[in-house]
């Protein structure tokens, strides 16, 4: 893509500037919100500054992602340049979690057109995490109780109670519509909305069907995706993959422990599959050239 390379390689001054002046004039207002929900009186003079503030920032930051576009950026790029990655990965997690509530609804899974085997993994977290939402909303009847003579406090609290309540159940949502698969040549793991890792089945050295329930959290080298604090699964690789942390990082693993509702089934269906693929043939090499 044209004009895309110096921008992406080293970012301008002003989208510099922009992110400075955001990460100063956001908690700014958002001290500002909360001074006022509690009841502190502030200068009109404050509010006023804050607020132009704000606009002049949202204004400069449209500004700048028009001028990326017209140098030949993605939508992507664009917006990646002027927000910090951190805060679209959680952006991008939030939304994920969000569809996730749809399609469970909907009993649409996701990622599992074409493949050749669905297993899912969310069975044995349902309890907790349906407990989690019924204390939720207890705590949101209390508090909504509790604020009732302060109508503004009251209404920001029940947004808030109602977005976890939310959250806690697209938790749920999200691991129960993103199953583990098996497609051709590659086993795909995932948890909840946060890991998604493909596995080329020719690297697998070996599977067993074992129950772990303790798991070191900082092992170098593993990936513990449990489900109820329980792993069923374990997988050993030839070569490690990389697994990236939530904010992006590398995390290359050879050793992956996972679960799954019918471990015995994966486990049947994952081991013939590893070894047609460490046995597949090389593709011949063609006819000898003519002398």
């Amino acid at each position: 893509m044209t004009g895309a390379g110096p921008v992406s390689g080293r970012r301008s001054g002003g989208v510099r500037l922009l992110r400075l002046v955001a990460y100063v004039v956001l908690p700014v207002e958002v001290v500002l919100a909360v001074l006022l929900v509690g009841g502190v009186r502030i200068p009109a003079a404050v509010w006023a500054g804050a607020e132009v503030l704000v606009v002049a920032l949202v204004l400069a930051e449209g500004l700048s992602y028009l001028r990326l576009r017209r140098r030949g950026l993605s939508r992507r790029e664009a917006v990646a340049e002027l927000v910090p990655e951190a805060v679209l990965r959680i952006m991008a997690h939030e939304l994920r979690i969000m569809a996730s509530l749809g399609r469970w609804v909907a009993r649409r899974p996701h990622g599992v057109e074409g493949v050749d085997g669905v297993f899912p993994h969310a069975r044995d977290q349902a309890a907790l995490i349906y407990g989690f939402a019924f204390v939720c909303v207890v705590e949101s009847v209390g508090m909504s109780y509790l604020l009732a003579d302060w109508p503004v406090v009251h209404a920001i609290v029940l947004v808030l109670d109602v977005y976890t309540v939310l959250f806690v159940l697209g938790l749920h949502a999200a691991a129960a519509t993103r199953p583990h698969t098996l497609t051709g040549d590659v086993l795909r793991l995932r948890q909840a909305a946060h890991v998604d890792v493909s596995v080329p089945l020719d690297r697998i050295a070996s599977v067993r069907h074992e129950l772990v329930f303790s798991h070191e959290k900082k092992a170098e080298g593993e990936l513990n995706l449990a489900v109820g604090s329980q792993t069923s699964l374990t997988v050993e690789l030839t070569e490690p993959v990389d697994a990236p942390r939530f904010f992006g990082a590398p995390r290359p693993v050879r050793l992956i422990r996972f679960h799954a509702d019918d471990a015995r089934a994966l486990y049947r269906e994952l081991g013939p599959a590893v070894t047609r693929a460490r046995t597949v043939p090389s593709p011949s090499p063609g006819p000898l050239p003519r002398v």
